[in-house]
C-alpha cells in the first residue's frame, strides 16, 4: 500500500462502509451497548461478521470462558436487536492468548477474518472495530499477513500515552497481539482508555431517562447497568458508568469530528513491563486524543431507541 493510501484509510471513511466487530460482549457493560449502536448505525454501517474475544476476570473461569460467555452474550444482542440475519455470521474467538508474536491462535473468529479480507483491498477496505483483548484480530494478521494491506482496524485499547502505564483491560491481557498489530503496519485507529476515552461516562439517571420503556433491547441495557452498579444504586449513590467500546463505534461515524479528535503519531510499541516505547522510524496510526461526551451520548441515545427489537 503506498503511503498516501495508508493515510487515507487512517482517516474517517465518508461513504458506507463494511465492519466487523470482535467483542468481549460479556465481559462488562459497554460492549452490549457498542454492539447495538453499531446496528443502529445502518446509514453508515454494513455489518458483515461479529467475532466473540477472550477474558479473564471474575466474570469468568478461564479466556475460553469468557469468549463462550461473550458468544452468548452477542446472540442474546442479536436477537433483542431484531438482526438475527447476522447469528451465521458471528464466530467464537480464541480459547488462550497469544503464546508468542509469531504464531497466531487458530479459532473460526481469526480463520474467518483471515479469509473475509481477501474480499477487500487498500482501496474498499473492510474496518475491524476492536473492543475486547485484541488476540482474533493479531490472529487473522499472522495466520494471513496479506490481511494488512485489507483492513483498517479501529481498537480501544492501551492507555494514553502520558498515561502513568499502559496497564489497561485489553491491552495487558494479550500485549503479544497487540504488539502484532501496533507493528505489522495495519492501518490502525487507537482509542486509549484512562486519559481519553473514560470521558465517555454517562450517568445512570440520564441512560434510564433515554431509554427506560423505549423498547426490549434497551431496558435489557438498563437492566445490564443495574447489574454492574447494584451496590451503589441500592445505597442510594450517584453512578456514572465509562461506556468505553461505544466510542469505537463512534469513530467510524465521526465526520466533521463531531464526536472525537485525533492526530497521527508514529506507532509507539507496548512493552511487556506495561510501558509504551517510542521509535520515530515506526509507520503511522490515528490516535484519538479528544471525545465530545455530549455529542457522542446524545447519537447514542438516539439511534438506540430507533432499533426495533424483539424478545430474545
Amino acid at each position: 500500500m503506498d503511503i498516501k493510501q495508508y493515510i487515507t484509510n487512517l482517516s474517517v471513511p465518508q461513504n458506507k462502509v463494511d465492519v466487523v466487530l470482535d467483542t468481549d460482549t460479556f465481559n462488562e457493560v459497554d460492549d452490549q451497548f457498542a454492539l447495538a449502536y453499531m446496528l443502529a448505525s445502518k446509514e453508515k454501517l454494513n455489518v458483515k461478521a461479529v467475532y466473540a474475544a477472550p477474558f479473564l476476570n471474575e466474570k469468568s473461569e478461564s479466556p475460553k470462558d469468557g469468549m463462550n460467555k461473550s458468544y452468548d452474550e452477542i446472540i442474546r444482542i442479536l436477537k433483542l436487536a431484531g438482526h438475527e440475519e447476522l447469528i451465521d455470521n458471528t464466530y467464537r474467538g480464541s480459547e488462550r492468548y497469544l503464546e508468542n508474536e509469531t504464531v497466531g491462535v487458530i479459532s473460526p473468529a481469526a480463520c474467518d477474518l483471515a479469509e473475509r479480507a481477501k474480499n477487500y483491498s487498500p482501496e474498499n477496505p473492510l474496518y475491524v472495530i476492536a473492543i475486547g483483548a485484541i488476540t482474533n484480530v493479531a490472529s487473522a494478521l499472522l495466520i494471513n499477513p496479506e490481511a494488512a494491506e485489507n483492513i483498517v482496524v479501529v481498537w480501544l485499547g492501551g492507555h494514553a500515552l502520558d498515561y502513568s502505564h499502559t496497564k489497561e483491560f485489553n491491552m495487558c491481557q494479550d500485549i503479544a497481539a497487540a504488539r502484532v498489530v501496533f507493528g505489522c503496519g495495519v492501518p490502525l485507529v487507537q482509542l486509549p482508555c484512562c486519559g481519553v476515552v473514560h470521558a465517555f461516562s454517562l450517568p445512570y439517571q440520564e441512560m434510564e431517562h433515554f431509554l427506560k420503556g423505549k423498547n426490549e433491547l434497551c431496558d435489557f441495557l438498563l437492566k445490564r447497568v443495574r447489574e454492574n452498579e447494584s451496590e451503589k444504586l441500592a445505597a442510594d449513590k450517584a453512578v456514572a458508568r465509562v461506556i468505553w467500546d461505544v466510542t469505537a463505534v463512534g469513530w467510524l461515524l465521526n465526520t466533521n469530528n463531531r464526536f472525537m479528535e485525533s492526530r497521527l503519531i508514529h506507532s509507539p510499541v507496548p512493552e511487556y513491563d506495561n510501558r509504551y516505547s517510542y521509535d520515530e522510524s515506526r509507520h503511522f496510526i490515528n490516535y484519538v486524543y479528544f471525545i465530545n461526551r455530549n455529542e457522542l451520548a446524545n447519537d447514542l441515545y438516539e439511534k438506540l431507541v430507533t432499533l426495533q427489537t424483539c424478545s430474545a
